[in-house]
């Protein structure tokens, strides 16, 4: 389908979305200092090694649909969700494509070294690192929904995401209860639940409790809705990013309250791409795969 949308996505490999309990934030949140935004940029500048062309003439991955693992970029958001820590210097990370929550960040640039070190370094899978050196070290846990939607809501970037956040997500809280989920717009506080370090020794044991509770999850028919900074495209607002439990994540571009009710059966309960509305998608199904949730 010929559309100025398709292929209007950055590829990356990892999409953080940091807590902020706001809406709204700074032009350019990497630039905002004493923020965890701008420590993670500054640490992720440092610790990480552009991976090298193996030809000049090597394009990146398509922003229509790409693979994460081909991809080195990380895109690193604000989100509407408040941390979990009771010390207002530590910050709780969502971390995408891998669906998994990273608590009692500290917003410092040791602290935004730690993340990188524990669940962004490319070389990691979604289970991130496993052996434990101290009693500080950072939880994590899976995200436990079975869907995350992320509306752009940034209105110092373009207040046309400011004007359509806040209805998309009334609008999707209506159909999706309407259909019988479950829905919350603030991620829950999951330090009451054991980490995934605290029931795993070994990374093997960690790996296997993150694919098994991941695998759980579409059952759960409870979806997050977050509001998130700019993450590009603001020319199509209002801009959505459906993420699933495996990994998938599925960009639309210039939503209206009129596509949710579709979103919401042949997306999110469903688990099939809307070509009319897409901008991209990161891991999307392929061969052996019918769905967004298929493994």
């Amino acid at each position: 389908m010929d559309s100025d949308m398709l292929g209007s996505v950055y590829p990356y490999h990892r999409q953080v979305l940091i807590s902020t309990g706001k809406t709204d934030w700074e032009i350019e949140v990497t630039e905002a200092k004493g923020t965890l935004a701008s420590f993670l940029e500054t640490a992720n500048s440092s610790l990480s090694t552009p991976k090298k062309p193996d030809s000049t003439n090597d394009p990146l991955p398509s922003g229509l649909l790409f693979s994460h693992t081909e991809a080195k970029f990380l895109s690193i958001l604000n989100g509407s969700h408040r941390p979990f820590s009771h010390d207002e210097s530590e910050e709780t990370v969502i971390v995408l494509p891998d669906f998994m929550v990273v608590s009692g960040v500290p917003r410092t640039l040791v602290g935004a070294e730690a993340l990188w070190n524990a669940a962004l370094n490319p070389a990691l899978d979604r289970a991130g690192v496993i052996t434990r050196t101290d009693k500080d070290l950072l939880n994590t846990w899976v995200l436990p929904y079975s869907c995350l939607i992320l509306l752009c809501s940034h209105k110092r970037r373009d207040k046309r995401c400011s004007i359509t956040a806040p209805i998309l997500e009334k609008t999707f809280h209506q159909y999706l209860e309407r259909e019988g989920w479950e829905v919350h717009t603030d991620l829950y506080d999951l330090t009451s639940e054991p980490s995934l370090e605290s029931q795993a020794s070994s990374t093997s044991e960690k790996e296997q409790l993150v694919e098994t509770q991941l695998k759980s999850l579409h059952a759960e028919h409870r979806a997050l809705i977050l509001m998130s900074s700019h993450f590009g495209g603001h020319e199509f607002a209002g801009n959505c990013v459906i993420y699933t439990p495996r990994g998938a994540g599925v960009w639309y571009g210039r939503v209206t309250p009129h596509n949710v009710e579709s979103i919401v059966k042949h997306t999110i309960i469903d688990g099939q791409v809307m070509p009319a509305i897409l901008r991209g998608g990161v891991d999307l199904p392929c061969r052996g795969k019918k769905t967004l949730y298929d493994w």
